[in-house]
């Protein structure tokens, strides 16, 4: 029995080959684009979820590693500027010690008080540094002036503190303090102090006990916020390295779940492009063939 060949089963199945492996080339496409084999929840609905949540938790440290730059840049900031104000009140006891040397004239005495008087200036210049984001780095929430210096000499300060900037889920740090923390005691505050040594200076008298201990306790609380400035530096360093070993904690889950390898993809991609195209080279020849090239 003679059995005649199909052409429309000859074309058929050739179709649906040519289909099947221009759909296999396309997953495999997403699959090396997406870098993962799991591309729909129906391919593997626990593992999609899971992949699911570990792509949310990259997301949200990829927002707090960023974050964790800034709240870096502006504690250093804070630190350094702090530095400079105690250095700065170091400049000023040392003049207020020499002021008390009893054979210093009128005139030295005068001499000392503008030098005072210039670092008083200095360090207000200092405290009301803006830190990278624009707003005051020892301001409140407001965004005005961190410190005004009145009339009388004394110091006005800002409302409140900076906002607290998020570092990872639940934690946040506080990147510097209101000058009113350092510059400001209970009694009274560093512009106060610094204009009542001046005048007790130009006026050829000694310098005042109450504003000798006030630039103590400023002193003291500037070197205090500096400590406390660098113990939120560590503990961002800290955090910022939990986020790190997370990062890589989450890459092996993702292998573990996916199993997605980049050569073996490329590979498997190009095996079916291979065949896809001898596939398409042999309909091509194949189907401009006559009738009579058959009977040959």
């Amino acid at each position: 029995m003679t059995i005649a060949p199909s052409t429309s089963l000859f074309y058929d199945r050739t179709a649906t080959t040519m289909r099947s492996l221009t759909g296999q080339a396309d997953r495999l496409n997403q699959q090396i684009t997406s870098e993962t084999n799991i591309l729909a929840p129906s391919d593997d609905s626990v593992g999609w979820q899971r992949l699911q949540n570990l792509s949310l938790a990259d997301a949200n440290d990829s927002a707090y590693t960023a974050n964790i730059s800034v709240a870096k840049s502006v504690l250093q900031q804070a630190d350094t500027s702090l530095g400079q104000i105690g250095d700065q009140l170091q400049q000023i006891s040392t003049l207020v010690v020499q002021a008390g040397n009893g054979t210093l004239s009128a005139d030295g005495k005068a001499a000392i008080a503008t030098q005072i008087s210039d670092l008083l200036t200095s360090i207000l210049g200092t405290a009301n540094t803006t830190d990278m984001r624009g707003g005051p780095l020892f301001g409140g929430q407001s965004g005005d002036t961190a410190v005004t210096r009145n009339d009388d000499g004394s110091l006005s300060f800002a409302n409140g503190e900076t906002s607290a900037i998020p570092i990872g889920d639940g934690q946040s740090v506080q990147t510097s303090n209101n000058a009113a923390n350092f510059l400001k005691t209970s009694t009274s505050d560093l512009g106060s102090a610094i204009t009542a040594i001046v005048a007790a200076l130009n006026g050829g008298g000694d310098v005042p006990a109450a504003a000798t201990d006030t630039l103590k306790k400023v002193s003291d609380q500037v070197t205090a916020t500096q400590s406390s400035i660098g113990a939120r530096a560590a503990r961002v360093d800290i955090v910022s390295g939990q986020i790190a070993s997370a990062k890589i904690d989450r890459s092996q889950a993702r292998t573990d779940v996916d199993g997605f390898d980049y050569s073996t993809a490329i590979t498997e991609l190009q095996k079916t492009m291979t065949v896809l195209q001898a596939t398409q080279a042999s309909f091509t020849k194949l189907s401009s063939m006559s009738l009579f090239d058959y009977l040959k």
